[in-house]
């Protein structure tokens, strides 16, 4: 769940930084008070927010082995992720 001024980090998303996004996709939305489930999503709401950073996180290690074989792969990568800002979330 976010809310306005949040900082999240999400998997990469096209844009550049300070460029503004908006999320239609809805699935859950909440209030406090009242809360709407969408089937699959919810219609006439979205979430605005501002492209932060764009960057690669901290290296995945991933390590196969099979013992008694002389076998052994070892292999990493580095995900990509978008900081994003939460400007506005609208019903």
């Amino acid at each position: 769940m976010v809310k306005e001024g949040d900082l999240i980090k999400i998997e990469k998303i096209e844009g550049k930084e300070d460029q503004e996004v908006k999320f239609e996709k809805i699935l859950l939305w909440s209030d406090g008070k009242e809360t709407k489930i969408g089937q699959p999503f919810l219609d006439n709401f979205f979430v605005k927010g501002k492209i932060v950073k764009q960057g690669r996180g901290k290296k995945i290690t991933v390590i196969k082995f099979r013992r008694k074989t002389r076998y052994k792969v070892k292999r990493g990568y580095r995900p990509l992720f978008s900081e994003v800002k939460i400007l506005e979330i609208s019903s």
